[in-house]
């Protein structure tokens, strides 16, 4: 495993056994070059992380290779989307890195794993995902390694013991200090530092030669890996995923995993990041966002022959002239409390509450809109504009949890006579949760937005 980040395979179309297209999810452990000498046409993405597997249009047939993963910037890849691509029909290896740790876990349920490291989690032998965690740095870098796994140290010291470069007792001690450290101070300085003189010419050969590839397993393994599908020899039938309890993705993963896309190297975004972008900043956003739930709710009033009005009353329980109760009447502005008719309090209460009554969801609806609009690129260059914000103010700015977030956020929005709960609910957040959830991405943003406003003010 490592701390890598993302990438998407492709087709091997070279011979009749190999899958339609392959996908390898790589680095550090090896390079996109390292990849395509044995499966030319693969497409290679970064190491996997949360939601990755979802961004791509799989079929049956298709094989997703995972060899690194994130575990620590990003949340790791998911049991889940793993299991999703197995009952579409995908074949998932897993090996190495990240891939052998989950292929160990989802063996039962279809998920292949090749190569010794794989072996050493099903057996026991070894069970921390620290065994295979090292830092590295950037992408455009080539995700450089900045500490050595200890499967490597553990694989080294073994070969090493077998040919009398590494004698027995120091690689015992090697890895003994090794395992005592957090897998991030495990570069070779910090070994150095952490084991007795009486060792050190012992570790000086392990660094020399793991760094030649030689007793590097975990690169060993994963070249194996990709030799087998290149073979064709992961096609071989295996558990069927649809055996084991799946309670499926939720349409938010289904819309981001069908929209994403990488819009320079590194960087990704989806349509629901687009929405996001235009709900926080549009000042017209909440207007069309009224409206096209509205249409929403019209349709599904005509469904059963009512009107938008009566059929929203009769959802929520009103009668249309008692007064609101106040846990309502806090998802409105004061003038629209005052100036409202009952049945449109009882309308504009449906919209702006609607996953509590619909199950319809909405935003596939919006995004049509945003689409239609003449504004699309505007909103996508602003996500692209956070993330530059993002990249430039770390690590100096600190992101807030998302509460704090949604609180900090808000002061944009509220005025005399409106409340957080009805400006939230005029742009589709349930809550502070949420909001600040989709603030995070553009906090950096923000600030330096606000920034620029407070300077200009001073002119």
């Amino acid at each position: 495993m490592s701390t890598p980040s993302v990438s998407t395979p492709s087709v091997s179309a070279s011979s009749a056994v190999v899958a339609s297209r392959v996908v390898v999810y790589a680095g550090p452990t090896l390079s996109a070059a390292d990849v395509r000498a044995v499966l030319p046409e693969a497409e290679v993405r970064p190491p996997a992380g949360r939601g990755d597997l979802l961004a791509d249009p799989w079929r049956r047939g298709d094989v997703a290779v995972i060899i690194d993963g994130y575990f620590r910037e990003r949340r790791s890849v998911g049991h889940k989307e793993i299991l999703q691509l197995l009952t579409e029909g995908v074949d998932v290896v897993g090996a190495a890195s990240m891939g052998a740790l989950r292929a160990a876990e989802l063996g039962p349920c279809g998920m292949r794993g090749i190569g010794a490291v794989h072996a050493m989690y099903v057996s026991g032998e070894i069970d921390g995902d620290d065994e295979v965690g090292v830092l590295h740095g950037p992408a455009e870098m080539g995700y450089p390694a900045q500490t050595v796994a200890l499967v490597n140290l553990r694989y080294g010291c073994a070969e090493g013991a077998g040919s009398d470069l590494v004698p027995v007792e120091s690689g015992r001690r090697i890895v003994a200090a090794a395992a005592a450290l957090p897998f991030t101070h495990r570069g070779w300085k910090d070994l150095e530092r952490a084991v007795e003189e009486q060792d050190h010419e012992a570790l000086w050969t392990l660094e020399e030669v793991i760094g030649s590839g030689v007793w590097d397993l975990k690169r060993l393994d994963a070249l194996a890996a990709l030799r087998a599908v290149a073979a064709g020899s992961s096609a071989a039938p295996g558990p069927a995923a649809a055996h084991v309890p799946f309670t499926g993705i939720s349409r938010t993963q289904a819309l981001v995993r069908g929209t994403r896309r990488e819009y320079v190297p590194g960087r990704w975004m989806s349509d629901l990041d687009v929405l996001d972008a235009a709900r926080l900043f549009d000042g017209a956003y909440p207007a069309l966002h009224e409206e096209v739930l509205t249409g929403l709710l019209a349709d599904l009033a005509a469904a059963r022959g009512m009107t938008v009005e009566a059929y929203a009353t009769a959802r929520l329980g009103l009668d249309g002239r008692t007064p609101l109760p106040e846990s309502l009447a806090r998802w409105f502005a004061e003038p629209e409390r005052e100036h409202l008719t009952g049945e449109e309090r009882a309308r504009l209460l449906m919209v702006r509450v609607w996953p509590v009554w619909q199950s319809v969801d909405w935003r596939p609806a919006v995004l049509t809109r945003l689409w239609e609009s003449g504004r699309w690129e505007e909103w996508c260059d602003l996500v692209a504009r956070a993330d530059e914000a993002a990249e430039e103010a770390r690590p100096r700015l600190v992101v807030p949890p998302p509460q704090m977030c949604a609180k900090l956020f808000l002061r944009h929005w509220l005025g005399r006579g409106t409340s957080p709960d009805a400006e939230m609910a005029r742009r589709g957040f349930s809550g502070p949760d949420e909001l600040g959830g989709a603030v995070r991405r553009f906090f950096a943003f923000d600030v330096r937005r606000g920034r620029s406003r407070g300077n200009a003010a001073a002119r």
